[in-house]
């Protein structure tokens, strides 16, 4: 489901090729990267942007990565030293 809303947004490695300003696309693509998360795992902010770019053929991780955490689907700490993905983790039908 969340793939037809982004397929004109992915390249043929299943990277984003950009972020859509449309709200309920833009939400798909950010549910599809974290999707490839391991949902389990606490990870520092240089890790998260690292993982977050492997899915990005433009450079702005940082964009994803708050929209992630505006989304309510990445926990930090105050300081941003540490993420991790929220439990359990809501689903595309939860935002609408």
């Amino acid at each position: 489901m969340i793939t037809d809303y982004i397929k004109t947004f992915l390249d043929g490695d299943g990277r984003l090729t950009a972020l859509p300003a449309k709200r309920k696309r833009k939400l798909a693509c950010v549910l599809y990267v974290v999707s490839k998360f391991n949902l389990e795992k606490h990870y520092s902010e240089k890790e998260i942007n690292e993982e977050i770019s492997r899915w990005l053929t433009f450079d702005d991780a940082v964009t994803l990565r708050r929209e992630m955490v505006d989304y309510g689907l990445l926990c930090r700490t105050p300081n941003g030293s540490e993420y991790w993905f929220a439990n359990p983790q809501p689903t595309f039908p939860d935002f609408e």
